[in-house]
């Protein structure tokens, strides 16, 4: 088992990732730690994310794309970290693979992105959705999360979706309840709406499945609301994750520290 020590200063935004399955195990373990101290801190939650939060969440999301990418680097890194640790990693890996092999590349010139509205405000909106249409909270952070990392991506989907929850016109105007689809209070109570109408909450897999019929998003969505309500935390941590885009020359990160 590795053994997170004290917090020290926080990554730089190129900090290099170790690729050896025990001193990536120890930076895993150690980041994560320090990240959770830093989430701790930040108050009020109201204000942009401290840099040690953003700093940590970015080296956290860059240690993940590395494991994604060595399923055998995975496995040995995973066998020396705590097994509370490793579930989770194994989760959001998962996730991760999942809906990387469903988003086709994109210019870049096409990626409009901003500031997502404050964590409490976001949590607040999930809430009051859970209780007008009993779907839970946690699912609904999920999709934001996974549609456009909680509103940072602002750009249309290549079908034509829209707003930070990413809803086609058509489907907008019918479950939409007349709101504004780039606003995240409206579009958070028209995804709740529709995955109500769509079977939700008695039948999460097949309301996610209108959603996007994709047996791998289902999934991943998923799995991200497991994490995310087990954890308050990993919400937190989640909304401090940046935007990397898929582009014909590669991945390219397009939000967080160190970007114009």
């Amino acid at each position: 088992m590795v053994v997170a020590n004290a917090a020290a200063a926080p990554p730089s935004v190129n900090a290099p990732i170790p690729k050896d399955p025990a001193p990536l195990a120890r930076t895993l373990v150690q980041t994560t730690a320090d990240l959770e101290r830093a989430i701790a801190n930040w108050v009020p939650r109201t204000a942009p994310a401290p840099q040690a939060v953003a700093l940590l969440a970015l080296y956290q999301q860059r240690v993940y794309r590395v494991l994604a990418g060595d399923s055998r680097l995975v496995t040995r890194t995973l066998a020396l970290v705590p097994q509370d640790l490793a579930k989770v990693s194994r989760d959001l890996l998962a996730a991760q693979h999942e809906l990387y092999r469903l988003t086709p590349p994109i210019g870049v010139r096409q990626i409009k992105v901003g500031r997502p509205r404050p964590a409490p405000e976001l949590l607040g909106y999930y809430r009051e959705a859970q209780r007008t249409f009993k779907v839970p909270w946690n699912v609904l952070a999920a999709v934001n999360f996974v549609e456009t990392k909680f509103g940072k991506l602002r750009s249309a989907s290549a079908a034509g979706a829209q707003g930070p929850m990413q809803f086609m016109p058509a489907t907008w105007r019918r479950y939409g309840r007349g709101g504004d689809v780039q606003d995240a209070h409206d579009a958070i109570l028209g995804a709740a709406n529709y995955l109500h109408a769509s079977g939700a909450p008695q039948d999460l897999r097949n309301a996610l499945h209108h959603y996007n019929p994709s047996g791998a998003y289902v999934d991943a969505v998923l799995r991200y609301a497991r994490r995310i309500g087990a954890d308050r935390t990993m919400f937190y941590a989640l909304y401090s994750w940046q935007v990397f885009v898929k582009t014909p020359r590669g991945d390219r990160r397009v939000t967080g520290p160190g970007l114009p």
